[in-house]
């Protein structure tokens, strides 16, 4: 093999020596780029300025912003190319056309190209495999590529590869996006050692599909940068398509023996020092590469492979050193500080280990002393701790807590880790701040403190806790646990993705809030409360609704929530001596009574529709109030239009927001007889998001 090599090397250097075009890199006076692309030899421009032919870019094309676009000179048809890459794989890439056939109705052909691309006049490239696909679309769709010639060895086929695929559509919504699995789109890998391309397409009936595919398509892309969409089946018939070329040193099979390489006779190619052959992976030939430690372009004697510093700071990640760096020709040595010494891998792999005097010895043993002490102070203290938590789980009702199936008991060390030391703060609640946290599951929740209970507290606190756990409504805020080792008792609930409501009425986002989602929060808010209203072993309120209390998902889906303030009472206990609630939003019974009913709520209640569809807080502007404007605005003019919120007070809704404005007013009844409960609120509510949906 090696002799083959000589003698081969011996005529290229007689061919050489009368011919003044063999060069070993780019020679002066060459132009390097064309448009934004640069060319790096063995590719060039212009006679003489490139390896050979094959390797000619042309630079005389322009694009349709009047910019200079490289093209394959070899090539048949304009060919643009997009990159060159010599440093890593020998690729190029290129745009190449997408073939087409179109139908009229009564299934005549229109318009046709069959895509055909011949890459091989000097058998430089050739399409890859491994980084392109044939992608076929169309409906009632055949096609298939047809590469190489057979030159007569076969007597059944005229080419040497074919592959293709077919497609179909039932109708024009068969068809899906990112969908290419033979609805509307196929696709299906290549051979290696493909240099043309030409494609043929089947003769199927495709008139009755025109209006929504006229035309079938097939070509050669890149996998990567091509997704189906099924406005593609109407595709622009001068698009182009991204695809990669492997090229190749084609002059031998393989590469040359080493003693051969050594010698860089006439004619080889990796002409730089410190550079290496590889045989191609994608037909005959080779490929030359830059040694490990070396960079730079391997075809160029002058500006080839050169010695990275691996030690530049700017090669830290990919060159790691836990030492004293020293960069030697292509590789670098990394040797541990004074005082310290390999450990495991040694220093290119992890930090090393410090050296151990007899004095280091002795310090270490006066240290442990000390450790052991501290070890044991700090074991006493643990076991306080461990007695302290006892006792807070026991006052805060773990042992009645912990017999209830459906309440996790969180210990304090499981919370620490659920909230990550409670290091993100979601806002202030009622009794403390509440935090954000994350399960073993990754939920995400809530945490938030509980009110601080004493031994007088103990069985309110822990039915409470019994109670919310029950509640079992797409509407209320669930409670998922809480914990009890810490003085007050921490509860943990689902998580509420965009936050209360008032933030997002009133906040500086102005988030848009459509007519249809507000109506929403409203219907699914009420049947919350109606369904804590209609409990059977107990009367639930709530006793502070208000849009502060009222969470939204990241789908918007309302969760009532803070039952910090709920009664929760029996059918003959309706009374409480310590009236709590928001000022706007308290009933004005149970303020001057503590007559707390379900009708309190719907008081509560009727004042969020107002913020809902006037989207102003209880008190605006210059001391305005809401609820007064509102009926004085319903008194003067026998309607609220001057007061709806102008995002959704379009005309075919005034109707609508009429009727909410009414049902408010008589949420706002001072004579509690008179407002409706929550459960007609909700059909009502219902009833008026099926009419405007009727139109």
């Amino acid at each position: 093999m090696a002799t083959c090599w000589l003698l081969a090397s011996l005529l290229l250097l007689a061919s050489a020596a009368g011919d003044e075009s063999v060069v070993t890199g780019r020679p002066a006076g060459c132009q390097a780029r064309c448009g934004d692309v640069d060319i790096p030899y063995p590719f060039g421009i212009g006679p003489n300025c490139s390896r050979g032919e094959g390797f000619e870019i042309a630079c005389n094309t322009r694009n349709g912003n009047g910019d200079l676009v490289p093209t394959l000179a070899a090539a048949n048809g304009s060919i643009h190319v997009q990159s060159l890459s010599v440093e890593q794989l020998p690729e190029v890439k290129v745009m190449l056309p997408v073939a087409y056939k179109c139908y009229d109705a009564g299934d005549n052909v229109t318009r046709r190209f069959y895509g055909d691309v011949d890459l091989n006049n000097n058998g430089v490239y050739r399409i890859s495999d491994s980084r392109n696909m044939f992608v076929v679309i169309g409906c009632n769709t055949l096609s298939y590529t047809q590469n190489g010639n057979s030159g007569g060895s076969n007597t059944h086929y005229s080419g040497l590869f074919y592959t293709g695929c077919v497609t179909y559509c039932n109708d024009s919504r068969s068809a899906q996006d990112g969908r290419c699995a033979g609805v509307g789109c196929c696709h299906v890998d290549i051979s290696p050692g493909l240099t043309d391309n030409v494609v043929s397409f089947g003769p199927w009936t495709r008139g009755f599909q025109v209006d929504f595919s006229p035309c079938d398509y097939s070509f050669l892309v890149d996998k990567n940068e091509y997704e189906f969409r099924s406005a593609d089946l109407k595709m622009d018939l001068n698009r182009t398509m991204p695809v990669w070329l492997d090229w190749a040193i084609r002059d031998s099979v393989t590469c040359p023996p080493l003693e051969v390489q050594e010698k860089k006779p006439a004619g080889y190619a990796c002409v730089s020092d410190n550079s290496e052959c590889v045989n191609s992976t994608n037909g005959p030939g080779y490929y030359c590469k830059c040694k490990q430690g070396y960079e730079g372009n391997p075809y160029d004697k002058d500006q080839g492979c050169k010695d990275i510093n691996e030690c530049d700071v700017s090669n830290k990640k990919k060159y790691p050193c836990y030492g004293v760096c020293n960069n030697i020709p292509g590789d670098y040595e990394c040797h541990c500080r004074v005082g310290y010494q390999w450990s495991g891998e040694g220093p290119k792999k992890q930090e090393c280990s410090s050296k151990f005097p007899l004095a280091a010895r002795l310090a270490l043993g006066i240290t442990l002393g000390f450790s052991f002490l501290i070890v044991a102070v700090l074991f006493t203290l643990m076991m306080h701790q461990k007695r302290k938590m006892n006792e807070y789980f026991k006052k805060n009702g773990g042992s009645v807590l912990q017999k209830v199936d459906n309440v996790k008991i969180f210990s304090k060390d499981e919370l620490k880790k659920i909230t990550k030391n409670n290091s993100e703060v979601l806002g202030q609640g009622g009794f403390g701040k509440v935090y954000k946290g994350t399960l073993e599951d990754n939920t995400t929740v809530a945490v938030k403190t509980s009110i601080e209970v004493n031994e007088a507290r103990k069985d309110d606190f822990t039915n409470e806790v019994i109670i919310q756990s029950q509640m079992m409504h797409n509407n209320i805020i669930k409670l998922l646990g809480c914990c009890l080792e810490v003085d007050v008792p921490m509860l943990v609930y689902e998580f509420a993705a965009k936050g209360n409501l008032q933030d997002i009425l009133h906040g500086d986002a102005n988030i848009p809030l459509p007519l249809g989602l507000r109506l929403n929060i409203a219907i699914e808010s009420a049947e919350g409360l109606r369904y804590m209203h209609s409990s059977t072993s107990r009367t639930i309120r709530h006793g502070d609704v208000k849009p502060a209390n009222i969470l939204l998902t990241d789908k918007f889906i309302p969760k009532i929530s803070y039952f910090g303030t709920s009664k929760l009472l029996t059918v003959d206990k309706d009374f409480t001596m310590f009236v709590v609630g928001s000022m706007g939003y308290i009933d004005p019974v149970f303020h001057k009574t503590g007559h707390l009913t379900q009708k309190s709520d719907v008081y509560s209640f009727g004042v969020v529709l107002l913020e809902l569809i006037c989207r102003k807080p209880t008190i605006y502007g210059e001391n305005c109030s809401l609820i007064i404007e509102f009926q004085n605005a319903y008194d003067q003019e026998n309607s609220g239009r001057i007061m709806f919120d102008k995002e959704i007070a379009k005309q075919e809704d005034i109707l609508i927001l009429e009727e909410i404005g009414r049902l408010a007013m008589e949420c706002l009844k001072e004579k509690v007889e008179e407002r409706p409960d929550m459960k007609e609120v909700a059909e009502r509510l219902v009833m008026l998001r099926r009419s405007r949906k009727c139109g």
